[in-house]
């Protein structure tokens, strides 16, 4: 494994922390700084650890000292949690969401509705 995989690895996690989760920022280490904290711990700690070898590969004695097994061993930790998170899966939040909003409202409507027509003394 050398730099360029491990730099493509991160870029992958990176891809899919904007797709999945839509955290912004230019690379790994900023997006995790960004919206790390709605990861899961393991994978918050994977990704950190991920994106500081990324950080460390362009340096040829730092190279040397990586653990490629930990590398691929947190790809593939942060890979299956983000992967799951597809577009059904985030289209039927986003309805969902929405329509418990307008539920609210349509009750909060009724409520004052019912209370407008008690203080008149229509009902």
């Amino acid at each position: 494994m050398g730099l360029v995989t491990i730099q493509q690895m991160a870029y992958r996690i990176s891809d899919l922390l904007s797709d999945r989760l839509g955290i912004k920022g230019q690379d790994l280490s900023e997006k995790l700084s960004h919206g790390g904290a709605r990861l899961p711990r393991r994978v918050q700690t994977a990704a950190l650890a991920l994106a500081e070898a990324a950080e460390n590969a362009p340096n040829p004695k730092l190279l040397m000292q990586i653990d490629h097994e930990a590398v691929a061993k947190n790809y593939d930790i942060c890979v299956r949690h983000l992967r799951p998170l597809n577009r059904a899966h985030r289209l039927r939040g986003r309805l969902l969401g929405f329509s418990t909003s307008v539920l609210f409202g349509l009750l909060t409507m009724g409520a004052l509705i019912a209370a407008f027509m008690v203080w008149r003394g229509l009902i």
